[in-house]
C-alpha cells in the first residue's frame, strides 16, 4: 500500500507540474509573445488539450523567430536599391512607368514598392510551365549552357532520379569552371545531407542548409521555412514557382499521380530581384564568406520583352505580409473576375473578408483546390474553408486529375501572381516566400486559359455535396479548422 500511495503521490506531482507549465506557456503565448488572437487560441487548446507534450510541441514548431537568426538578412554592398526605390516611387506618383494597365496596377506597385523595397522591371519575357517535365527539360537545358555561374535554391531536393539527374548536370558544369551553389531547406530536404554533394563540393561548387537540424528529426527552427524555389544561370534566366525537385513532380508517385502545378523562366531585369533574393538567403544560411554582390552577378539584358513585373518577398524577417497583403489588395479590385489556385488553402479573416466582398461585389470568384489530401488536417481545414466561401457564392473546384500544387492568383486578364505562396497562415506569416507579380495581359490570358483548361478535370463542389458529409468528416473540418492558424 504504501508504494501505492507513493505512485499516487509522484504521479500526482507529475501532474502538477505540468499543468503549472501550461499554465505559464498559456500566458506567455497569450500576454507576451503578442500573437495573433487566433494563434494564441489554438496554441491554448493544444496545451489544454495535450498537456503532456502540448509544451513540448510549441517549444519545437511554435516559438517566434528571435531576430539573431535573421541578423544577416542584409547586403554588404551597395547597389544603389534604395536610389531605384525611391525614383520608381516618385515614377508612380507621377504616372511615369509607362507600363501596360499602369492605372490598374499603380496602387499595387506602389505598394510592393514602399513595404517590400520590390522594384518594377518592364522588359521582362516570360514562359510559363505547367508541367514537370516541361519546367525540368528546360532547366537542364539551360544548365548545360551556362558559362559563368548557377544558383540553385529549392525547399525539397531528393537525390531520385530527376535530382540526379540535376546534381550531374551541376557538376558537369562545375568541372568547366562554372560556379555553381546549392542551397536547399533542411527540413524540406530532410533525407538530404551536404555529403551527397561530395563529388560537386570536390569539383569547386558549394553547399549550404537553410536553418539545418540539430540532430534528425530536431530542429528549433522547425517552422519556420525556406519555402522558395528559386534558379539563376549567368544572372541572365531566372526560374520561380512551385515545382520543387523530385520524382513525384514528374507524376512518377502513385499516391499522387499526375502533378499539375505552375513555374515561370524569366528573362530580363526580374533576373536581377531573383539573383538578389536568392543571394540574401545564401548569406544567411552559409557559414563562410558572404557572397558578394559583384557586377558579374547582375549583367546586363538584351531582352526585348513587354511584360513588367515585381518579385515579392515574405517571411518572419519583414515587417509586412506582403504577399497575403498583395494577393488581397488584386482580389479587391477586381472588377470582373478572381482566379485562386492553392494546394492548401486556410486563409485568416483578412483574405476571408476580401474574398467574400468580391463576391457579394458580383465577381465572378472561382478557387480550385486539389480533391485528395496531402496533409490530412490541412486538407480539412481547406475543405472547410472552401465550403464556407462555396455558401457565400464562390465557385469551388475539386482538381480532380491527379494532385494540384500551383500557387497563382489572377484578376481580369490584367494582374497575376505565380510563385510559392499558398493561401495559408504558414505561407503568409511562417515560411520564406516568394512570388512573382505581372502587369500584362497577354501572360495573365494564358494563365486564365490554364485555369479553363484545367476546369475540365474538376469536380464543382456544391450545396448539396457539402451538407451531406458525414457528421465524422465534420467534425474533423471542425478540429482542423480550430487548429488552422498553426497548421
Amino acid at each position: 500500500m504504501t508504494d501505492f500511495y507513493l505512485y499516487l503521490f509522484k504521479s500526482s506531482t507529475i501532474s502538477a507540474i505540468l499543468l503549472v507549465v501550461n499554465i505559464i506557456l498559456a500566458i506567455t503565448i497569450i500576454f507576451l509573445e503578442r500573437k495573433k488572437p487566433s494563434a494564441a487560441w489554438a496554441w491554448v487548446f493544444v496545451l489544454f488539450f495535450l498537456p503532456y507534450i502540448g509544451f513540448i510541441l510549441y517549444l519545437f514548431i511554435g516559438k517566434p523567430l528571435r531576430q539573431k537568426h535573421l541578423r544577416r538578412w542584409m547586403p554588404k554592398d551597395s547597389i544603389g536599391i534604395q536610389e531605384m526605390i525611391d525614383d520608381q516611387k516618385a515614377r508612380v506618383l507621377k504616372d511615369e512607368l509607362n507600363i501596360e494597365n499602369f492605372e490598374n496596377a499603380r496602387e499595387l506597385i506602389h505598394m510592393n514598392l514602399q513595404t517590400n523595397n520590390a522594384l518594377v522591371t518592364k522588359n521582362n519575357h516570360v514562359e510559363l510551365f505547367n508541367d514537370g517535365h516541361e519546367k525540368f527539360d528546360a532547366l537542364l537545358r539551360d544548365i548545360a549552357n551556362a558559362t559563368d555561374h548557377i544558383h540553385v535554391q529549392y525547399y525539397i531536393f531528393k537525390l531520385d532520379g530527376i535530382g540526379k539527374k540535376i546534381t550531374a548536370a551541376l557538376i558537369e558544369r562545375a568541372k568547366a569552371g562554372v560556379e555553381v551553389r546549392i542551397l536547399y531547406d533542411a527540413l524540406g530536404s530532410r533525407n538530404v545531407r551536404k555529403r551527397h554533394f561530395k563529388e560537386l563540393i570536390q569539383e569547386g561548387g558549394e553547399v549550404e542548409v537553410f536553418f539545418p537540424s540539430i540532430l534528425p528529426l530536431i530542429n528549433p527552427r522547425m517552422n519556420y521555412r525556406n519555402h522558395r524555389k528559386i534558379v539563376v544561370i549567368d544572372g541572365q534566366i531566372g526560374y520561380i514557382g512551385g515545382f520543387n525537385v523530385g520524382d513525384e513532380y514528374l507524376g512518377l508517385d502513385k499516391k499522387f499521380g499526375y502533378w499539375r502545378d505552375t513555374h515561370m523562366r524569366i528573362q530580363g531585369a526580374a533576373v536581377h530581384a531573383l539573383q538578389a533574393r536568392f543571394m540574401l538567403d545564401w548569406n544567411q544560411a552559409g557559414n563562410s564568406l558572404d557572397l558578394s554582390f559583384a557586377p558579374h552577378y547582375f549583367p546586363a539584358h538584351d531582352i526585348t520583352g513587354d511584360i513588367a513585373m515585381q518579385i515579392v518577398s515574405s517571411g518572419p524577417d519583414t515587417p509586412h505580409s506582403s504577399i497575403e497583403n498583395s494577393y488581397i489588395k488584386m482580389i479587391l479590385q477586381a472588377k470582373r473576375y478572381v482566379y485562386i489556385q492553392s494546394p492548401y488553402f486556410i486563409p485568416d479573416e483578412a483574405f476571408l473578408e476580401a474574398v467574400r466582398i468580391a463576391v457579394l461585389s458580383g465577381i465572378d470568384v472561382r478557387i480550385m483546390i486539389p480533391d485528395k489530401p496531402d496533409h490530412p488536417f490541412v486538407y480539412m481545414a481547406t475543405c472547410s474553408y472552401a465550403g464556407d466561401l462555396m455558401e457565400s457564392g464562390a465557385k469551388v473546384y475539386h482538381y480532380a486529375n491527379g494532385f494540384i500544387h500551383s500557387k497563382v492568383v489572377l484578376i481580369d486578364d490584367q494582374i497575376a501572381s505565380v510563385g510559392t505562396a499558398n493561401v495559408d497562415n504558414r505561407s503568409f506569416r511562417l515560411n520564406f516566400e516568394v512570388n512573382g507579380f505581372l502587369y500584362n495581359e497577354k501572360v495573365t490570358k494564358e494563365l486564365a486559359d490554364m485555369f479553363h483548361e484545367d476546369l475540365n478535370v474538376c469536380v464543382e463542389m456544391t450545396k448539396e455535396s457539402y451538407e451531406s458529409r458525414s457528421l465524422w468528416v465534420k467534425f474533423k473540418e471542425s478540429v482542423s479548422r480550430m487548429l488552422s492558424p498553426i497548421l
